[in-house]
């Protein structure tokens, strides 16, 4: 049977965690190592704003930047350590839990995603940088 979107977003909430807005700054502030992502298109990330410190990785490209058996010039060497903290988000959130846990199937060991992703980081009173 194929898997719709919600099925998979389903299957990767009961898989990774989960983190409001406020812990999600709790652990940025406490470990500033945190590597945030927005796995957003570029465009729609642009129109949503990213959190300070983050970067934007498509959903699509994740795989491919985090994969450390492909050549050097295709891969993000920010996502190179696997116990490093990751923290994904998005717009609001499903393709944040997406992102959360096809890194953990890769074996990142300590990655979780903002439930509500940007818009919920938004309307915590957070900033974010507009493009």
């Amino acid at each position: 049977m194929a898997l719709t979107f919600m099925d998979m977003l389903k299957q990767a909430q009961a898989n990774v965690t989960g983190v409001s807005s406020q812990e999600a700054k709790k652990m940025i502030e406490e470990n500033p190592d945190t590597f945030v992502i927005d796995v957003q298109d570029a465009t729609d990330a642009g129109a949503c704003g990213l959190i300070q410190g983050s970067a934007n990785i498509s959903l699509g490209m994740l795989p491919i930047r985090a994969d450390l058996e492909l050549p050097q010039e295709l891969r993000d060497e920010r996502l190179a350590d696997r116990n490093r903290p990751v923290l994904t988000t998005c717009g609001a959130g499903g393709q944040a839990a997406l992102a959360a846990y096809l890194l953990k199937q890769m074996g990142f060991t300590n990655v979780a995603y903002i439930e509500g992703g940007t818009a919920a980081w938004k309307e915590s009173g957070y900033e974010v940088k507009m493009y």
